[in-house]
């Protein structure tokens, strides 16, 4: 018998998840501006919800869940907020402008490109429907410096 999932053999960081108060206003939020895509959707007693992450991501998947509870509608507030935030890297420095540029005609732009410091690199932050803070960063280095420790390469 073959089995469809494949089996996990240790602990593995897998999901955030955050409330929604209109899953479909949020989705189009974070399939327009961020470089997610809907993976999985999901509904029952507790809500309706959706899976993004990654396009492709095979190893050591990673997904933002947004869940819709029952009876939302407009009912939630921010979770990550006013500093915490899902952090997402982009390779150009370019990209943190026109994604900036993107969150000032959508209203959303929560803080202007700026370079922060050599860890931080050059970053702004857009908040989704809820509030909720969404990084954008170049030359942060996450992805290559936790892939260089475990020798993935960057």
């Amino acid at each position: 018998m073959s089995d469809a999932h494949p089996h996990l053999t240790r602990p593995r960081l897998t999901h955030v998840a955050l409330p929604c108060s209109d899953l479909d206003r949020s989705l189009e939020f974070y399939t327009s501006v961020t470089p997610l895509v809907v993976v999985a959707r999901n509904e029952d007693e507790g809500g309706r919800s959706a899976w993004l992450s990654n396009p492709g991501q095979v190893v050591d998947p990673f997904v933002v869940v947004l869940v819709e509870p029952p009876g939302a509608s407009g009912a939630t507030g921010p979770t990550l907020a006013p500093f915490a935030h899902i952090g997402i890297e982009v390779p150009e420095r370019a990209d943190v402008d026109r994604i900036a540029e993107r969150g000032r005609e959508l209203g959303c732009l929560h803080w202007a490109p700026r370079h922060v410091a050599e860890h931080v690199g050059y970053v702004c932050a857009l908040v989704d429907p809820d509030g909720n803070v969404v990084e954008f960063s170049h030359g942060q280095r996450v992805f290559s410096t936790v892939r260089s420790l475990w020798g993935g390469g960057g």
